[in-house]
């Protein structure tokens, strides 16, 4: 299954922290450019039990376009194990702020330093939301982990042993 999406376009608002400046605004415009989901188990097939879920994000570039604005080029993956299906979402995250922040993220670029922490959460939280839609097209579990009980529960329940049922995923 493999869809285009032309037009569509996620604004997002982020703060970045830098140590030196006050705190400024970046925005980050997340366009997706490319959707693509393949299940590898036949519909009439029961998925197994327990399915492990790996989430991948990539900004593969930085690219300056004037003073104030950066192109970021991402690729966001989902692979399950056993491998049941494959989830890839591609685009581009518009970054556009003062000429000291892009300028400052350009030259963090070119050190091999990860990009801002912005640029990262606007592309998972967009990605992240089509990819979970495109899971319940194919009928396979969400890219999220499960729900679990907090902390002290998760504690008494380990000191109690062994349970025989585990959070599993359903569709």
């Amino acid at each position: 299954m493999r869809v285009e999406i032309l037009g569509r376009n996620h604004n997002i608002r982020a703060k970045l922290f830098c140590p030196c400046v006050a705190s400024r605004m970046l925005r980050v415009t997340v366009q997706i450019t490319n959707l693509a989901g393949e299940r590898f188990w036949g519909q009439e097939s029961q998925l197994p039990p327990q399915v492990q879920v790996a989430v991948n994000i990539n900004v593969v570039g930085l690219d300056s376009k004037n003073e104030s604005t950066a192109d970021a080029p991402f690729v966001f993956t989902v692979n399950y194990n056993p491998s049941i299906a494959q989830l890839s979402v591609k685009g581009r995250a518009q970054v556009s702020g003062e000429k000291e922040e892009i300028s400052k993220m350009m030259d963090e670029h070119k050190q091999n330093r990860p990009p801002p922490v912005a640029i990262i959460q606007a592309v998972s939280s967009i990605a992240m939301a089509e990819a979970i839609l495109l899971s319940k097209s194919l009928g396979i579990p969400p890219p999220l982990p499960p729900i679990g009980l907090p902390p002290e529960q998760m504690h008494a329940q380990q000191q109690q042993g062994p349970r025989k049922s585990e959070p599993r995923y359903t569709t």
